[in-house]
């Protein structure tokens, strides 16, 4: 690939490769939506973002105990854009990383990874079990239990919202309606 921009085929025949897990890849494509949700909410690059977003765990199923730091290595070998590689590894920052997030994409990937969680267990809980009637006041509530979804850092989601300089309640509205564009692949379609 020589540096040069990776397709979403081969973004996602490259996670597949490495994940095999199903709510693995359902988290990636969620993220992926999101990303490009955003990308399109601030006038950024939809496709970059979303590529982006559908790898950012890449290396998650094979290497836990390394992630973030054995994706590097993998879209080197790849020959995968710098800039591509650094969002990916900054998305772990104070967890697993000590790359900081700094660019405005990167920033949006390090609030709402641990948010598309939060918010697909809040779906789950739901009557009708879907993304498509998920509310943000739903979310605050659920956010408040901290028992409720305990794998999910709020610390990281919090600090990756003030990063961004937006409000929390549109943070998390425009999350949710990232997700909706994939509900069915997700699994949050509903009944």
């Amino acid at each position: 690939m020589a540096n040069k921009r990776p397709t979403r085929e081969e973004a996602l025949n490259l996670l597949k490769k490495y994940n095999q897990n199903e709510s693995l890849l359902r988290h990636a494509y969620a993220v992926e939506a999101v990303m490009e949700h955003f990308a399109d909410l601030l006038g950024e690059d939809r496709e970059k973002w979303g590529v982006i977003g559908l790898v950012h765990d890449l290396d998650y199923e094979k290497y836990p105990d390394q992630h973030c730091t054995k994706v590097r290595e993998i879209l080197e070998a790849e020959g995968w854009p710098e800039d591509y590689i650094r969002a990916i590894q900054s998305h772990g920052w104070k967890l697993c990383s000590d790359v900081e997030p700094v660019e405005k994409m990167e920033k949006v990937l390090y609030a709402i990874d641990e948010l598309t969680g939060l918010i697909n267990a809040t779906a789950l809980m739901r009557p009708s079990k879907s993304i498509l009637d998920t509310e943000v006041s739903s979310v605050k509530k659920k956010w408040k239990q901290k028992g409720f979804a305990a794998g999910v850092n709020r610390e990281v989601i919090e600090e990756g919202i003030i990063m961004l300089g937006m409000d929390k309640d549109v943070v998390i509205e425009e999350t949710i309606k990232g997700m909706r564009n994939v509900a069915e692949e997700i699994g949050l379609k509903g009944a």
